[in-house]
């Protein structure tokens, strides 16, 4: 009532302010008006219903689809959130199909599943697959020991020469 009905009317007394409500909103607030159109919107949906052309069958395809290269570090992003990838296809092509609920990646070479995430509309987050860490961290741990056992042999020569 005090954003719709109050604001810009004046009243004279209680009696001009019921009356003015009963023409505004003659069985409740049912009845109301939209402010631009001045038509009643229980009516106007109706009258839209009569005019709408049925949807097509079948119903055109809604998902979006594109092609990435897995990159190094395996996220890509979409709509300011990331989702992990399948490190293992670092380098290697996929598809990412984009649906309303669901977000898939499938190498183009193998056909294999490399990411499958459920798509959510909050923004700035990072979703990663438990599995995907998993082999990312295996992965890491072996680059990780090479330099190491490499960088000992170097002190070791240095030691001996």
């Amino acid at each position: 009532m005090r954003t719709s009905f109050e604001p810009a009317r004046s009243f004279a007394n209680p009696l001009d302010f019921q009356d003015q409500l009963d023409r505004w909103s003659p069985g409740g607030r049912t009845r109301a008006f939209t402010a631009g159109s001045g038509a009643v919107p229980a009516e106007r949906l109706i009258e839209e219903r009569q005019r709408m052309r049925p949807l097509p069958e079948p119903m055109p395809q809604t998902a979006l689809r594109s092609v990435l290269r897995v990159p190094q570090q395996p996220l890509f992003r979409f709509d300011t959130n990331d989702y992990s990838l399948d490190p293992r296809f670092a380098g290697r092509r996929v598809e990412l199909t984009i649906g309303q609920h669901q977000i898939t990646a499938m190498a183009l070479d193998s056909g294999e599943l490399c990411a499958r995430h459920n798509r959510s509309f909050a923004k700035h987050l990072t979703f990663t697959d438990p599995a995907h860490q998993a082999q990312l961290d295996r992965l890491r741990g072996d680059r990780r020991r090479a330099p190491r056992s490499m960088l000992s042999c170097v002190r070791c020569l240095a030691m001996t020469g």
